[in-house]
């Protein structure tokens, strides 16, 4: 078939979908999940607005596409063609921890995990969706005292546990146009979920944007423990879906955990804070933007209740995802937002 046209000119996949490419690969049709070149770009062909603008359908896309998705991750994440990723969740090697002083309202990280076996959500069959749910939800029942708590499908949800889950902003929509495009609202909103624990510190969604999102999060600023809590988070869904199917996550060689974004390869870690940041407020957003970017954060404005930018509360995370461990990225959002705070205090 003749190449798309590709309405995001200055993505990268306008960059590396070349028609010598696409005649080589728009005919394979992936294993696992019946994935297609022309699926994974869809974002690029209907938007013109995609950075990046490729999904994978499933594991295999990543090997049946390599031509296009190497360089593509390769350019996005800044790392040579022979880089190998290495993940580390050893909690006990962070050192220190954000200044208890820091006006920081909440932490928050998450990461995403995919089971083998499975499609990933822009190419996962019904059935593997549900298939999914189904493992995930009876692993659930395992988990230890503090990370126990119980699962809630979007199928069939309850009015009042709804509201609560949207009060909670736990709760994730559909109607994102990027997703629909991509594939990951299909036979909405079937084999999708919510799982989360008593004290509503450790959730779980399931086949959102990935078949798991991962998510430690509390009030205050103590990165360490909501790091390690992750940690075992995420260990007790692998031991309980392993010992459930004998499926573990998909890790790949090159490219760490996979996620159905390339964007998020790697560790698919977000750590992030909401803190106050009057200083830098004052100093103005473009110089704040150029010291994270020195520091390897990303800022980011937080939306109030009523939904507006509410002044000087900002989000801030880690910037990397791929080529640097998880330890390592927790580190850099903590030692950051530490020198973020002091300088906060001289600009003031």
């Amino acid at each position: 078939s003749a190449i798309p046209e590709i309405k995001s000119t200055h993505s990268l996949v306008a960059k590396h979908v070349t028609k010598e490419k696409w005649d080589k690969l728009s005919g394979i049709v992936t294993k696992t999940s019946g994935f297609t070149l022309a699926k994974a770009i869809a974002c690029a062909v209907e938007f013109d607005n995609q950075h990046c603008g490729i999904y994978a359908g499933d594991f295999d896309s990543y090997r049946d596409f390599a031509d296009v998705f190497d360089p593509i991750i390769q350019e996005y994440h800044g790392i040579s063609a022979d880089a190998k990723h290495t993940s580390d969740m050893d909690f006990s090697k962070i050192t220190g921890n954000v200044n208890p002083d820091a006006p920081v309202h909440s932490t928050r990280i998450r990461v995403g995990r995919s089971i083998d076996g499975f499609g990933l959500s822009p190419g996962i069959t019904k059935e593997q969706r549900l298939g999914v749910e189904k493992l995930f939800s009876s692993a659930c029942k395992k988990f230890p005292a503090d990370l126990a708590g119980d699962y809630y499908p979007l199928t069939g949800m309850d009015e009042k546990v709804r509201q609560q889950l949207v009060d909670d902003h736990f709760l994730f929509m559909s109607g994102d146009p990027n997703l629909k495009v991509a594939g990951m609202e299909r036979d909405w909103p079937e084999g999708r979920g919510i799982f989360h624990n008593k004290e509503k510190s450790f959730l779980v969604w399931v086949n959102e944007e990935d078949q798991t999102r991962i998510i430690s999060m509390q009030k205050g600023g103590d990165v360490r423990e909501v790091f390690s809590r992750l940690a075992r988070g995420i260990e007790a869904v692998r031991q309980s879906v392993k010992s459930a199917s004998g499926k573990d996550f998909m890790l790949h060689e090159k490219y760490g955990y996979i996620h159905s974004c390339p964007t998020n390869l790697g560790t698919g870690m977000r750590a992030s804070v909401h803190v106050d940041l009057p200083g830098w407020t004052k100093e103005g957003l473009d110089k704040l933007q150029a010291r994270c970017e020195e520091l390897a954060l990303q800022p980011r404005g937080t939306r109030g209740e009523s939904g507006g930018q509410t002044g000087i509360t900002y989000d801030i995370s880690n910037k990397h995802r791929l080529g640097y461990s998880e330890v390592q990225l927790v580190q850099t959002m903590s030692d950051g937002v530490n020198t973020l705070y002091k300088e906060d205090l001289e600009l003031q």
